[in-house]
């Protein structure tokens, strides 16, 4: 990418991202998931890194958040208000115990445990012991001023009155300095549902959650409605330069303090080592729903104060703290149907169609049963009462039969022995059965939407919705018709204006310049991913050469073994698959060369990255690991120099451990990153 491209997508991200953190910082909304928000900002992040004379002051880079409503004033924290990082397991717990016991080897790590309650963060400055000033989070350094709205929740003291025996500095210092109380409002599990059943009543709609609630009526411009909603209060920290001008040593005692403030505050519990941790967890799991108010899990702080501060920060979380929070979400429901897909390998892949549920706040209305093994291990019928699983950005999975639901009326699924869209028999490879014709219009849908995915032609506009509707108004029957379109063709569609369509036509005529790694991934053909068709750009440099290789050639290539390679040379040996590299190039298809990068500081060593990923996507971390001379790799093995892992991390980290390979947190790896 050049300089003046460069300009016009860091431009294009910059405003997109502005938008998205207004709705969710400012607004209370959310239209994208947080990992797609930091997966557009990492691009961007590396996009300034290569041009660093287009960095601007206004960059969502060179803050850290969105800006503040116009209609409130402005707050700037003394002290950042800065996010949490997430664990989900004791084993992630254990690595950050770990981490941190690297950075310091001799020092005695004493835990203080509290719930984490799913609130609205909140400041509260006290001047000679009144309250002057409340805030919001807002970007981390500037929130909104939202003392009015605040004054009316009962269980903050509009002045700090002491009813016991503090230390005299302390007091000192209330009533004669500057005090900042940090906490969450919330609103109780009991009020929230008052609330929704009188406007249920009403026929209005109802409210997402109670943390959606009590941070909208926060941002109310008219008091009044923040007191007529009940919200609570409830302390959780007495920000550092405060406690240190206080000579507080232990985070518990900032918790014992703020009750002798005048505040609600969780009593939690001082832990000396992390199986003391895990049972206070396990316990607030086993409570959590007897609790009047939402928790999602416990807060685990270093409590010496001064080894807090001195583990300093890594990203935008201190290193000192987590959230440890509950075991990723299942809810019930019914199975009533189960239908199969069509791959663009043929493979075929049962679905549950499901009465639809909530987990998470997201609504579930599919679920993979991966395939016919599975189903006879679950033992799944239509009309089945099942548990679903959603974990990060894993694809909800049925996990478990409530055999003991049944009524008798349920059906058994017939796995089909025919294509459903073809009807050509099946063919059964290892555990996943296929559709061996290769002019089913299933797998010719599929090929298509993949041929113009990011990674492959990467064709703004031309999404699954428009290939489908291309194909159904028989405009393109093959990946070759894409570069014949006109915007003729394409103004009758639904959706499409004159603007619209010449900018998807000019998206296409953009994209006939393709990188030879991504025009092999283009192909399809079967087993070969993103780094395979990466690891054969590199050896044989154009298409032709390619295209000529024998097995033995594509043997010698790391990680491609005989499977692969069959694969690849059979296709490659194919006449209708050497007709259709042909007529591309004749549709003007540039197939680029990319230049022999320089060894990078990666060099050498395989990545293998599991879980959802907090400031990338999976994809942003390949290719940085590429950038850096790395190769990531999709299975572990002993070859594996490193697994990354992000939030709840499967099967691979246990397969990690038992062959050693090292673990990194994604912390972990920025760091090691940064270092390299």
């Amino acid at each position: 990418m050049n300089k003046q491209e460069a300009q016009k997508r860091i431009a294009k991200l910059r405003k997109v991202i502005n938008y998205h953190r207004y709705l969710y910082h400012v607004l209370d909304k959310q239209e994208i998931s947080d990992s797609a928000l930091d997966s557009l900002k990492h691009e961007l992040s590396e996009l300034e890194k290569q041009f660093p004379e287009l960095i601007t002051p206004d960059s969502p880079t060179q803050r850290v958040g969105g800006e503040p409503l116009a209609e409130f004033k402005k707050a700037e924290h003394n002290t950042p208000m800065l996010s949490i990082e997430d664990v989900f397991t004791i084993e992630e717990l254990k690595r950050w115990q770990d981490y941190l016991k690297r950075i310091k080897p001799n020092k005695y790590f004493e835990y203080f445990c509290e719930l984490k309650i799913d609130g609205f963060a909140i400041s509260l400055i006290y001047e000679k012991g009144v309250l002057i000033r409340a805030a919001t989070r807002g970007n981390g350094l500037i929130g909104e001023d939202v003392t009015q709205n605040i004054k009316t929740i009962q269980t903050i003291p509009l002045r700090i009155d002491i009813f016991s025996e503090i230390a005299p500095k302390i007091k000192e210092i209330i009533y004669d300095g500057r005090v900042e109380i940090r906490g969450e409002v919330y609103m109780e599990k009991k009020s929230f549902e008052e609330i929704n059943k009188k406007r249920a009543q009403k026929g209005e709609s109802q409210y997402a959650n109670p943390r959606n609630l009590a941070a909208g009526s926060i941002r109310q411009l008219d008091p009044k409605l923040a007191a007529s909603r009940d919200l609570k209060f409830l302390g959780y920290d007495i920000a550092s330069d405060t406690a240190l001008a206080m000579g507080i040593e232990k985070h518990s005692q900032e918790h014992e303090l703020l009750v002798k403030f005048g505040f609600k505050a969780e009593k939690g519990k001082i832990c000396n080592n992390l199986e003391e941790v895990e049972d206070f967890w396990k316990k607030a799991a086993q409570d959590r729903e007897r609790l009047p108010y939402q928790v999602d899990g416990v807060v685990v702080t270093i409590n010496d104060n001064q080894l807090f501060n001195e583990l300093g920060v890594a990203g935008k979380s201190p290193r000192g703290v987590r959230a440890f929070k509950f075991a990723p979400k299942e809810g019930t429901t019914v199975v009533e149907d189960i239908k199969v897909q069509i791959g663009r390998t043929g493979a075929v892949t049962p679905v549950a169609v499901l009465k639809p549920l909530v987990i998470e706040g997201a609504t579930i209305t599919r679920a993979t049963l991966h395939n016919k093994d599975q189903i006879e291990r679950l033992g799944v019928k239509i009309g089945d009462t099942v548990i679903v699983e959603r974990a990060g950005d894993v694809i909800p999975a049925v996990v478990k039969v409530l055999k003991g639901l049944r009524t008798g009326k349920e059906k058994s699924f017939n796995f089909p022995s025919v294509c459903p869209i073809c009807k050509t028999k099946l063919k059964k490879e290892e555990v996943i059965w296929r559709c061996p014709n290769p002019h089913c219009p299933a797998i010719k849908t599929e090929f298509l939407e993949h041929f113009v995915s990011k990674k492959a032609f990467d064709i703004e506009g031309l999404g699954g919705k428009i290939v489908r509707q291309l194909i159904d108004k028989s405009l393109i029957s093959n990946a070759t018709d894409i570069f014949s379109l006109k915007e003729g063709d394409l103004i009758p569609l639904e959706r499409f204006a004159e603007k619209s369509a010449a900018n998807l036509v000019e998206e296409i005529e953009k994209s006939k310049n393709i990188p030879l790694h991504k025009f092999i991934y283009a192909l399809g053909i079967r087993h070969v991913g993103e780094q395979t068709a990466i690891d054969l750009a590199d050896k044989f440099k154009n298409i032709e050469a390619l295209m000529k290789a024998d097995l033995k050639d594509l043997e010698a290539i790391n990680d491609i073994g005989p499977k692969v390679s069959h694969s690849i040379y059979n296709w490659l040996r194919d006449k209708k698959n050497v007709k259709l590299i042909s007529d591309l190039k004749r549709q003007g298809i540039k197939i680029i060369s990319l230049p022999q990068k320089n060894k990078g500081q990666l060099q050498g060593l395989r990545f293998l990255f599991t879980g959802s990923l907090e400031t990338m996507s999976r994809d942003e971390a390949h290719q940085l690991v590429r950038d850096m001379g790395g190769e990531p790799v999709t299975s572990i093995s002993k070859k594996t120099n490193y697994l990354v892992v992000g939030k709840n991390p499967g099967q691979k980290l246990k397969e990690a451990k038992k062959l050693g390979v090292r673990v990194l947190t994604e912390p972990e790896f920025w760091e090691m990153v940064k270092a390299k």
